[in-house]
């Protein structure tokens, strides 16, 4: 991976193009690139743009830098998210701020964070699939409101067989999303811990487990119907007949991601989700 600022000196630039406030941002970004003297180049494949890159920058909400992560991981080019609206964990910096946090780049006033990858695999309807996500691995119900069953091991062992509406496995860095709206814990994303957290469960004691990441978790389709449906950060991966098996386990690669001095996860957390209180 690229660390030193001195040789960042080519920045890709990605953005959502659904959003409409994204052309001006990007428009604005180049102006400021080559202002310092690097060279900018826009375009819509993340891996060619990061292969060709010393910096990623990425235009968009959490959609954007997760499709971005995916499609980069492994490459070792760093990414730093521009945030165009919503909530925006996953993105650096607000676009309004996009000035100073670029000059913070250039001054070397950054850190690079490793954040692990998710990977799920299995055979389903006679064909073998492999994907990646940063989020999550999701396993659930269809558009029909019945309960679903999954058999769930770790490592080989039985944990039990789980009804309700599905089943999440979530790194670090997806803690704050589906997880956190299912109920899970908020994980420090540079933790070494997997989660897995029940959607809806059938069951009051069932709740999020947490495990080390070098857990393989085994989730088993149990009844035929309704329909089952497995996902990998919100991306349909395939549909699930009873006695499916999907294998989720940490992933060799990784991606990185830019933080900007001064900034941290803890206060990402208060401003984001307006935690009020005093501070002891």
């Amino acid at each position: 991976m690229k660390k030193h600022t001195d040789q960042i000196k080519r920045i890709g630039l990605i953005g959502n193009r659904d959003k409409s406030a994204c052309a001006n941002v990007l428009r604005q970004a180049i102006r400021l690139i080559r202002r310092s003297g690097r060279i900018p180049t826009v375009g819509d494949d993340a891996a060619k743009l990061a292969r060709e890159s010393d910096l990623l920058l990425v235009f968009g909400g959490d959609g954007t830098m997760l499709r971005a992560a995916r499609e980069t991981a492994g490459l070792g080019t760093p990414l730093l998210g521009v945030n165009i609206g919503g909530l925006g964990f996953l993105t650096a910096v607000s676009s309004d701020l996009l000035a100073g946090a670029l000059k913070q780049v250039w001054q070397g006033k950054i850190t690079y964070e490793t954040r692990a990858l998710l990977e799920v695999s299995g055979e389903f309807q006679g064909l073998k699939i492999r994907s990646t996500a940063l989020n999550d691995v999701v396993v659930s119900r269809g558009a029909v409101s019945r309960l679903i069953a999954l058999d769930v091991s770790v490592d080989g062992e039985i944990i039990t067989r789980y009804r309700g509406d599905g089943l999440i496995v979530s790194s670090p860095t997806g803690s704050t999303a589906y997880s956190l709206a299912a109920g899970g814990a908020i994980v420090l994303p540079t933790a070494e811990v997997l989660t897995l957290t029940p959607i809806c469960p059938h069951a009051l004691s069932n709740r999020s487990i947490i495990m080390p990441s070098s857990a393989t978790i085994c989730i088993k389709a149990a009844n035929p119907s309704p329909a089952t449906i497995l996902s990998a950060d919100g991306q349909v991966v395939a549909n699930l007949d009873a006695g499916d098996v999907v294998t989720i386990r940490r992933s060799r690669r990784a991606v990185h991601l830019v933080r900007l001095a001064g900034n941290s996860f803890l206060e990402a957390l208060r401003g984001k989700l307006h935690w009020r209180g005093t501070y002891l």
